[in-house]
């Protein structure tokens, strides 16, 4: 562990893209504090960074990660002096027999009850057992009120008062007749009658768009792929073209073998991209010609959204519909929009049910399913002797070698087991996700509950106890054979000692597990696997541009798996307290290391993708008292099978009591506190709804704001290497084009995209536009890319990290859309009718909003009298989008349809209006922008 920490702290320095990520890209309030080129300067930092600073840099959900670490690491301070202080002199010196072995065995057996044969020493276990008790009930009392101020600090804080989140509420299941503005303000009029009206907005249903996204985005990563390896060598194409079999999704194809890849990927796209846009616009035209609610042409979703003028008056109606229940409707405060799993929104209370019914079969099923191989590691990889036993081939070998097995014994049990934990993860999140969660915060607490629940019922008791039972049973059948009754072999073979002696078998198996996970805490500071796998990448494989600038971007920091690991660390070593207290100093060690290891991952490298506010506190709570009731039951089987008697028993009976005591009087005294910020006077903000035109305005920003991101979503663009664009129009017959359309669609002014062969002219039109970004070497960075919300909403927390004004602008053959103009409105939009409605991230360019808050995919053609803002003047212009022509009837164009035609053919633009050269010209469209977190 030492060898791996000094090679982090060599290489820390000269590589930043791995090391510090953040430090490269975070804005100047996200921004990790600076750090020393010297070999351990990367330390200090982390003493002088202290936890009310980490809330801005790092988030609450990272916050309440480190807190949790470090309650963890005093704990078990407390919990291995009293242990080892107590129960290892007792066990040594009260054991009436001695084991024999190697002296390493002898030890680790003499810490144990194994060999303590009376029952007085066990008033020991009892004494110890009420100390730990108290001891984490304690910490957990205490850590529950920080959180509880940390959530206060959170509420009162800018970032979360000036977010439109923070005063939105979230309902879900409306009844059917009340799917309305009016409706949703009925509903939560009747809950409090003196709250302020909010601005409510009912979800529209989106048809198949997320479905046509994924596949487009699908087949543009593996247009992409394909690029990369035949576009290897430029100046040296393979012979052949790349072939492929079509997507089942494709039923034009679907019946063909084999294809050109190229051009089937290429066809693809530009057949996606055009269905997407006609089911946009089909999605608009509806609700523009909807009259009200109970239209048949109107499908609204049986959820919505409110907001209203303060945080105070949102969080009061939240905390007052905490338990309303009138016609099924479910109200609370709404997550960030990036949290929402939107095609889980529009499940009926019936669907999410099911779906939530058959995960758990299937998780049963692996849970089962598991047993038998779980218990043939436990049996004969943990204890070769046993396999020698049955296998007298391999009973040869190892009597042979016996200390070359004995480091294999040492060995392969915990490293398989370590291998199953950095799958099962991945396998528990698929099964979450057709599980019906509404929310992934709410998805990655039941990947949380499951893998905890997987591992402390199969990775510890099961493997623990396994061979204990075995022994009992052949005994059992042993004795049965031999004319006696069941019930007396049962009696005779005396479970809880045999479960007891099989504990305590396997505590060296644990110890030295524990101890392989700090290795595991050194490798994660050092991204080894991550530094093996871009390498291995890169030498051996094609990667493509995209893959290389995700490479380049801070990965996301994966919250369900380390509390998991932790929570079961943290139950192995309460359980086992009592049994081999030697393995609590153990785990002390992992949590001390792993303290500072993970806290400069948090603020250097790793960003938290969705940030839920610290809400997996609770969840960490209740699973820390389970772990504690679970030690409790072990202590008292322990105190049973080692002669204790029923008094010692009955002395512990108390203590889940005064468990479930703990529970009820924390969740009544804190828990509400950290959800809602309640005790202050309700006060206007002063940005409130002042007028009807402004609340119009905040209508459509709701709308976009946690409307379907299908509906705003940039498309993705296929990516290709520079060096490869001379010979791209030549592969695909000039359909995808250039990059020109990508640059247009976040331009002011429209510009053609100019010949490469005759200078001064225009480029050939093509019928699906120029939707390839080329990206040269020296833009092969996430730096570059950091506002693109297709690398932002990934590895950027929705790309509230990244300033957007410190994006570095790409060198003119990059292609990027990132920029100082990288948000510009949308097409629709005039500049004076309204302000446009903004969403971070941007939005694509041909959707277009009815600023009256009942329409919000069409043309606004409302009065500008109430602005008086550039009256008349243009809409923004933005290139056409390939393949949009598809589905407009008789070929007539888009525009002609909307009764835009004065804009100039081939794009879109002002007719004769000069253009504004200087980017920092007063009349930019920010100045008509409303301010980021102004809602």
């Amino acid at each position: 562990m030492l060898v791996i920490t000094l090679f982090f702290s060599l290489l820390r320095p000269h590589n930043t893209t791995v090391y510090a990520p953040k430090l490269k890209h975070a804005d100047k309030q996200h921004a990790p504090p600076p750090i020393g080129k010297g070999l351990f300067a990367w330390f200090s930092p982390l003493v002088t960074t202290h936890e009310d600073q980490l809330v801005d840099k790092v988030g609450m959900d990272a916050v309440i990660f480190l807190r949790f670490t470090k309650m963890c690491r005093n704990m078990f301070l407390v919990l291995s002096i009293v242990g080892c202080g107590i129960l290892i002199p007792v066990h040594i010196l009260e054991s009436s027999d001695y084991p024999t072995g190697s002296p390493t065995e002898r030890a680790f057996a003499t810490m144990t009850p194994q060999y303590v044969l009376e029952g007085t020493p066990m008033w020991s276990h009892v004494v110890c057992t009420w100390v730990f008790d108290i001891t984490i009930v304690f910490f957990l009392w205490r850590n529950y009120r920080a959180v509880a101020r940390l959530k206060r600090l959170y509420f009162e804080s800018s970032e979360y008062r000036t977010s439109l989140h923070s005063r939105t509420l979230w309902l879900a299941d409306i009844p059917h007749d009340e799917r309305s503005g009016p409706g949703l303000l009925k509903i939560l009029g009747s809950i409090d009658k003196t709250a302020g009206t909010p601005q409510a907005y009912v979800a529209w249903d989106v048809k198949d768009l997320p479905e046509l996204i994924e596949q487009h985005d699908q087949a543009v990563r593996k247009l992409e792929s394909i690029l990369a390896k035949y576009l290897k060598n430029p100046d040296k194409l393979p012979t052949s073209r790349p072939m492929l079999r079509p997507s089942k999704n494709d039923r034009k194809a679907s019946q063909v073998r084999q294809i050109d890849a190229i051009d089937y990927l290429t066809n693809r796209i530009i057949g996606l991209r055009a269905r997407i846009y006609g089911v946009r616009e089909e999605v608009g035209k509806r609700e523009r010609d909807s009259d009200g609610p109970k239209n048949s042409n109107r499908k609204v979703m049986p959820y919505g959204f409110a907001t209203y003028e303060s945080v105070e008056e949102a969080h009061s109606i939240a905390y007052a519909a905490r338990k309303y229940r009138m016609g099924g409707v479910s109200i609370q405060l709404a997550p960030k929009p990036n949290d929402l799993i939107w095609d889980n929104l529009a499940l009926a209370k019936g669907s999410r049910k099911a779906k939530r019914f058959m995960n758990n079969i299937w998780v049963a099923l692996l849970t089962v399913v598991w047993i038998i191989p779980n218990s043939m590691i436990a049996v004969f990889l943990t204890r070769l002797s046993n396999l020698s036993a049955v296998w007298p081939a391999f009973a040869a070998t190892f009597d042979a070698n016996p200390t070359t097995w004995a480091a294999v014994q040492a060995v392969a049990a915990p490293g398989l087991t370590s291998l199953v934990y950095l799958l099962l993860p991945i396998l528990f999140r698929r099964l979450q996700i057709r599980a019906g969660d509404m929310t992934k915060t709410s998805r990655e607490h039941h990947v949380m509950n499951r893998l905890y629940a997987f591992f402390v019922f199969n990775n510890l008791i099961v493997f623990s106890t396994v061979s204990g039972i075995w022994l009992f049973v052949t005994l059992v059948i042993g004795s049965h054979n031999d004319n006696e009754s069941v019930w007396d072999a049962i009696n005779t073979g005396d479970l809880p000692s045999k479960i007891m002696v099989a504990l305590c078998t396997f505590s060296p198996f644990w110890v030295t597990w524990l101890l392989q996970r700090n290795l595991g805490a050194a490798v994660d500071l050092a991204q080894i696997i991550n530094l093996t796998w871009i390498w291995f990448a890169r030498t051996f494989m094609n990667p493509t541009p995209r893959q290389t600038i995700e490479w380049t971007a801070p990965p996301p920091f994966d919250y369900a798996s380390y509390y998991n690991y932790f929570l079961f660390y943290s139950t192995v070593s309460l359980c086992y307290a009592t049994i081999q207290p030697i393995v609590l100093p153990v785990t002390f060690l992992y949590f001390v290391i792993d303290c500072w290891l993970k806290k400069y991952l948090l603020l250097y490298v790793f960003i938290t993708k969705t940030e839920s506010g610290g809400q997996f506190w609770n969840v960490l709570f209740n699973r820390v008292l389970f772990a504690t009731f679970l030690a409790n039951c072990i202590a008292a089987l322990v105190i049973k099978a080692a002669f204790g008697s029923w008094t010692m028993l009955g002395c512990m009976l108390p203590l889940p009591i005064i468990l479930l005591v703990f529970k009820i009087y924390c969740t009544r005294t804190f828990e509400d506190q950290c959800k809602y910020y309640i005790g202050a006077s309700v006060k206007k903000d002063p940005e409130a709804f002042s007028n009807v035109n402004e609340k119009s305005h905040q209508n459509s920003i709701l709308a976009v704001k946690f409307g379907n991101p299908a509906l705003f979503k940039l498309l993705m663009s296929p990516m290709v290497h520079e060096k490869a664009r001379h010979l791209l129009s030549e592969i695909d017959g000039g359909r995808l084009g250039s990059d020109s359309a990508s640059t247009a669609a976040y331009s002011d002014i429209a510009m053609g995209h100019m010949s490469s062969t005759v200078p001064g002219k225009p480029a050939a039109s093509t019928k699906a536009g120029g939707i390839i970004k080329y990206v040269p070497d020296a833009n092969l960075d996430f730096a570059f890319y950091k506002n693109d919300p297709a690398f932002s909403s990934e590895h950027g927390g929705g790309g509230e990290l990244y300033d957007r004004v410190q994006t570095p602008a790409p060198s003119a053959a990059g292609g990027s859309r990132t920029g100082s103009r990288a948000n510009s409105p949308a097409r629709g939009f005039a500049i004076g009718s309204k302000h446009a409605p903004y969403r971070d991230g941007g939005y694509d360019s041909d959707v277009t909003m009815n600023t009256r808050g009942r329409g919000f995919y069409t043309h606004s053609n409302d009065s500008e009298s109430d602005r008086r803002l550039l009256t008349g003047a243009q809409s923004v212009g933005v290139a056409d989008e390939p393949g949009r022509e598809d589905y407009f009837q008789d070929g007539a164009s888009e525009y002609g349809q909307l009764g835009l035609d004065r804009w100039r053919p081939g794009g879109s633009g002002y007719v004769g209006v000069p253009g504004v050269e200087d980017e920092d010209q007063p009349l930019a469209y920010d100045t008509y922008r409303p301010a980021k977190g102004a809602l």
